[in-house]
């Protein structure tokens, strides 16, 4: 996908967003703008695993939501949507020979895979926060765009923080 096609699908996916689900339209393309963005810039694979990261939670959040939406139950649900979304999206990188090269490894482990899990975990943690500060004020937010805000502001603090470590 080239860089003005991806422009043209996020500034469509903020104008078209309009129901609000557990984890918001505007969030997730927030994140997948942000994998783009990397992309295009040529930043380090740890920070663009971050972002997908934070997407592959979004989209697990969303799929889980839909799923009960529709009234869709089974044992293991859950686990196995995640384990589907890591495995549809890490095995393509591991099979590409640009993106799991030997000297592509920090503290000997994969930078991108390193950045994905990282950026799970924080954004998963963002995303609990921002429920958490929810239920304390009575189901309602503490201030506007709290839902994008609050879960993406790790995945932003961590960018900036493995700018400078893999600068």
């Amino acid at each position: 996908m080239d860089k003005k096609t991806l422009f043209f699908i996020t500034i469509l996916g903020l104008l078209i967003a309009t129901q609000v689900k557990a984890v918001c339209p505007v969030c997730t393309i927030a994140v997948g703008a942000g994998i783009g963005l990397a992309e295009w810039l040529g930043i380090d694979d740890t920070i663009a695993g971050l972002w997908i990261g934070g997407f592959i939670v979004s989209l697990i959040i969303w799929t889980i939501s839909w799923l009960n939406k529709k009234n869709i139950r089974f044992k293991g649900r859950a686990a196995m949507i995640t384990v589907a979304y890591y495995l549809i999206t890490i095995l393509p990188l591991r099979f590409a020979k640009n993106v799991w090269h030997p000297l592509n490894e920090m503290l000997g482990m994969n930078k991108l895979i390193m950045g994905v899990a990282i950026g799970s975990i924080f954004f998963f943690a963002g995303t609990m926060f921002h429920g958490y500060l929810r239920k304390k004020n009575g189901g309602k937010v503490h201030f506007p765009f709290q839902k994008v805000i609050v879960p993406i502001s790790p995945l932003i603090v961590l960018s900036i923080i493995f700018y400078f470590i893999t600068k």
